[in-house]
């Protein structure tokens, strides 16, 4: 359906203000003046990887994704969701005029009314979404902000190895991207990284949690699934481009498709990867023929929903690059804005392109979410020298109580840096946010 007006906001747009959800995980999110209006994606490629590729975004004004509100002084504030967002995902604008905003949707919205300050009304907003208790997980380690994709089964020991000597309180070790032979096969490893199912066994053998990347929707065009399988792919579909390469939507509702993505994440929980961090999700989402007869965010729910089947009950599924209100209840932790550092070389990063200070900005508009919708993951920890605000950094990560990892080479930190890494790392908070 198009757009219908669905309210009148009686107000002065430049004494007002809104809250814009983005889609997913990357998406911009924010509270912003009224009269102003929010970032835009650069480029196809960005709007592809970044923002709601199927949905265009209107010339000024403000487009959330599900979620939209508006607060003004001494009046309540006003948010308008959609209420079954795991079905259907409302695209909401508002456009400022000279004395008042218009306020509309193309699909079903609720409108709510609450007393208080915007963050007050967003956590009730929370609590009216959340989708059962929220469990803490346990600090970690990751590999992608201080190796990229050169990360090595070296590496990842080497990191393994400090964690224990410096007595820092890693309880989770993460490979990240870089070790596998091609996006979409799954999980096959490169020769150049060393052996993945060798290193959860070293993992373990140290007491800790093996974790890994993957993306389970991706398939790159260079993969072996994409040339023996085809028809496993969603027709058509554009997911964007990295890895040098052009990439492609799985197709989940294909049997064939449906017990390969299984499988693959049986073999990593047989391996003993007991945490995944799932990303690039908003290729599951992606619109386009299917095998099955049913929606984009019926497909991807019920592509999470395999992944859950062959890692695992008890496996921590972190979401990322994920659209945001369709994952309620399906992840455990979801990344909440950008990466922290931008890769140093290769494909450039995907959606906006943020300074540390729009990092901030970003994630702490959705700490809303923290405790009541899934753990909130602000991203790793960078603590060496070089990053001039590390101490800003540190205290962000730290304050809302969300997933608290490590991502620096941690025989490399200097005093300062092991004493931030020490004080953060913690098990996230059950409790949400005030």
């Amino acid at each position: 359906m198009g757009f219908e007006s669905i309210a009148e906001v009686r107000v002065d747009p430049g004494s007002a203000y809104v809250y814009e959800e983005g889609w997913q995980s990357w998406s911009p999110a924010g509270v912003y003046r009224a009269s102003a209006a929010s970032p835009r994606p650069p480029d196809r490629r960005a709007h592809t990887m970044g923002w709601r590729p199927e949905k265009v975004l209107p010339r000024s004004g403000f487009q959330g994704e599900g979620v939209l509100a508006v607060a003004a002084e001494g009046e309540p504030v006003r948010i308008w969701h959609s209420p079954e967002p795991g079905r259907e995902v409302a695209s909401i604008r508002v456009e400022a005029r000279t004395s008042r905003l218009l306020v509309s949707a193309d699909g079903p919205v609720l409108e709510l009314g609450f007393e208080g300050n915007l963050q007050e009304a967003l956590a009730a907003l929370g609590e009216r979404l959340a989708p059962g208790e929220i469990g803490s997980i346990p600090p970690g380690w990751c590999s992608w902000s201080c190796y990229f994709r050169d990360v090595t089964e070296a590496a990842i020991l080497e990191n393994l190895d400090a964690a224990a000597r410096l007595e820092l309180p890693v309880e989770i070790v993460q490979v990240d991207d870089g070790y596998e032979s091609e996006i979409g096969d799954w999980p096959a490893d490169d020769p150049r990284f060393g052996s993945l199912r060798r290193t959860a066994e070293r993992i373990r053998a140290a007491g800790k949690v093996p974790g890994v990347w993957t993306a389970p929707f991706l398939v790159g065009e260079r993969s072996a699934l994409a040339a023996e399988h085809p028809e496993w792919l969603v027709a058509g579909a554009d997911a964007g481009w990295n890895w040098d390469q052009r990439l492609l939507a799985l197709d989940v509702t294909d049997p064939g498709a449906a017990a390969h993505l299984r499988e693959a994440y049986a073999t990593l929980a047989a391996w003993g990867f007991g945490y995944h961090k799932l990303d690039f999700l908003y290729a599951g989402a992606l619109e386009g023929p299917r095998h099955g007869d049913c929606s984009a965010l019926d497909a991807y729910r019920e592509g999470v929903r395999l992944v859950r089947e062959g890692a695992g009950s008890e496996a921590i599924l972190l979401g990322c690059g994920a659209p945001l209100l369709p994952s309620i209840g399906l992840v455990d932790a979801m990344r909440i804005g950008p990466d922290v550092l931008p890769e140093p070389s290769g494909d450039p990063p995907v959606g906006a392109e943020p300074d540390l200070g729009e990092v901030i900005a970003r994630t702490r508009a959705r700490t809303w979410t923290h405790g009541r919708l899934w753990v909130a993951d602000p991203d790793c920890l960078v603590a060496r020298p070089e990053i001039a605000e590390r101490e800003a950094w540190a205290a962000h990560v730290e304050a809302f109580g969300g997933l608290a990892f490590s991502g620096d080479r941690l025989a490399a930190l200097d005093d300062r840096g092991l004493e931030l890494t020490r004080r953060v790392l913690r098990p996230s908070s059950t409790t949400p946010p005030a």
